[in-house]
Parts: C-alpha cells; structure tokens; sequence
C-alpha cells in the first residue's frame, strides 16, 4: 500500500487527503491509487518480458470503469466472464482483439454478442459449450477462435472456495479428455482451436501448483502437436497472491522464471490473467464510525459500511487491516467487533 500513507497524522492517497474526499461525497467509498494500478501492471509486464507475454486483465477482480480504462491505457487486454464485462471492457478502450472470454456460464446470447463483436479468444469449458459456439458461429458466417481449458487436477493450495485446478471443481476439461475434445473442435465448421488454457485458483502465495499445472499443460501441447493439431496459444490464467496478514507470495519474476522454465521453450503465444495481484492492494474502503456500542461480553464499533461493501471476510473468514484516518485520534486503543448494518 505505498500509495496511501500518513503525513501530519492523516491518511492520504497520493497527494490527496482521505478526509478531504470523505468531507466531499461521503462515507462508505472505495479509493483506488491511479499510480498504484500503473506500477503493479508495469511491474508484472516487465516480468513477463521474458516470455513476450500478454496481460488480459482479469475484470471480475474490480469492474470499475476507471480501473479497466486505465489498464487499457498501459497496453491490456481482458479476461471477462459475462456479457456486461466484455461491453466495459469495450467502453473502457480495450480492443475487442485483446478480451479473452471465459467462464462456465456462457449463454448463448453471450455467445452472439461476443462473436459479433469480434472477440479474441473464448475460453472454451466443456464440450456442450464447444457445440453452442460452433452453432452460434456458424449462424453467423464466422469463426470463433477457441482455446480449451484444461483441469489439470492440481491442488493450488489456497481457500476452498477460490480452487478451480481440482478434478471436483466446475472449472475446465478433464486433461485425460483434451486430445479427444481438441480433436473434435477441429472438425467443426464454426471453430478455430489454436491453444489450451489453465488456471487452478486465486491467492496463490506458492509456486509450486503453478510448475505442476503448467508442466502437465506444457505435455498436453506437445501430445496435441505429435497428433498433427495446431497448438500456437497457451493461457495460464492468474492466481499469483498478494499480502494480507503476512503472507509472502511469489515475485512477479520468479513466477516469471518459473513459467519460462516450464513452457518458455513451446514456441507458443502466452496469456496472462492477473486481477488481485493488480488491484487488490491498491485500494481501500473507507468507512465512518455511526456509533459503539457495549454489551456484557463484548464492544461493538458500528460503521456505515456493511457485508455488502466488503463480503471476504463474510465468506472466506478473511483478514482485511483497519487503519484509522486521522491517527491523531486513535492513541487510546481498545479492543472491539467492528460491526454494520447489514446482518
């Protein structure tokens, strides 16, 4: 969080004082740092000079307009999950020939809209989505470039609920299934199948689920290619993870080294798909005290934001850092539940 830091006791955002904006529009907002956004995407761009990779940023991370236009501005794509995303990414500036559609839960509308707007790449899922884009391209004249995703039944060793490498998750293709699946798609009128695409999950803060699954799609590459497939596009998704209470995630250029080492010599088009490492510590949600309230067992510090504003710790049981705005005023600290409105 180097952008937002104190002077005379009060917190600021770069040169501009949290207080003063509270003062101005109210409280709860979220404040993102414009320098902080730049120099975490430059930081993994130049990471990835190494394998001349291409960073689509993964919009469901934060879908704020000015987030995505400013990505856009320093050169990225974007991974999108929906319809409304591939319309903000297109409103944001991004090229519809550098947003990457994936997901499980493409629709058939979706579908349309993306091809005829001429996006990229699909992320394709599973086989019935494989046959609802054929028949979508073809009603359409066109050809939707697609790269499969494959579940490399890889642990990534993070929360639960943020594990998408594992055979019982919903995400992907059965590795054991590509060849048959790619095989398929290349007899499809409507498909172009130009790659394969992994990612196991979110908030990864070691290597060593990324060199499983990248090591067992680089393989796949190669068993696709010595069957006479076209293989030239290869996406590994995100996950790298950032500091919440201490954690040490990867450097972006280990994680880097890490890649070039496991598919570097593929000859192949590389895809990145960071989100949280982008923007997850170059923002913070700024709140006010309502009231604090005592009970016999506990106090309580009531704020107007609520589960709504900020649900990780609701559904992950995750650590968020308070800090106060004006440290002057919080030297007599006492333990308490910070609480809002909503249950």
């Amino acid at each position: 969080m180097n952008d937002f830091k104190y002077s005379d006791g009060q917190l600021f955002a770069e040169d501009v004082a949290i207080a003063d904006i509270a003062s101005n529009i109210g409280t709860p907002f979220y404040c993102y740092s414009k320098s902080a956004l730049t120099r975490h995407y430059e930081t993994m761009a130049n990471a990835l000079t190494c394998v001349n990779g291409r960073i689509c940023y993964a919009v469901k991370a934060n879908s704020n307009q000015a987030v995505i236009r400013t990505f856009a501005k320093l050169g990225a794509g974007a991974d999108v999950v929906s319809e409304g995303e591939v319309r903000r990414a297109l409103f944001a500036g991004i090229p519809a020939t550098k947003i990457v559609y994936s997901g499980v839960g493409k629709t058939r509308e979706e579908i349309r809209f993306a091809i005829s707007n001429n996006i990229g790449q699909f992320n394709v899922e599973s086989v019935g989505e494989l046959l609802i884009l054929n028949e979508v391209a073809v009603e359409l004249s066109k050809t939707a470039t697609a790269v499969f995703r494959v579940n490399p039944n890889v642990d990534a060793q993070t929360h639960d609920k943020i594990s998408t490498g594992r055979q019982e998750d919903k995400f992907g293709i059965d590795i054991d299934h590509i060849l048959d699946v790619y095989r398929q798609a290349a007899a499809l009128p409507g498909i172009e199948p130009v790659g394969l695409a992994v990612h196991i999950g979110s908030q990864l803060t070691t290597l060593n689920p990324f060199q499983e699954a990248f090591s067992r799609v680089g393989l796949m590459v190669k068993t696709l290619r010595a069957a006479g497939h076209t293989v030239s596009r290869l996406d590994l998704g995100g996950g790298l993870g950032i500091v919440y209470d201490g954690e040490q995630p990867p450097e972006p250029e280990t994680y880097a080294a890490l890649v070039a080492d496991t598919v570097g010599k593929l000859d192949l088009e590389l895809t990145f798909e960071p989100g949280r490492v982008l923007v997850g510590n170059a923002g913070i949600l700024v709140t006010s005290v309502v009231q604090t309230k005592e009970t016999k067992t506990k106090r309580f510090v009531v704020v107007d934001a609520a589960m709504n504003d900020l649900i990780r710790p609701t559904l992950y049981d995750a650590f968020h850092a308070v800090a106060p705005v004006n440290e002057n005023k919080s030297k007599n600290q006492q333990s308490a539940e910070i609480v809002g409105p909503v249950c």
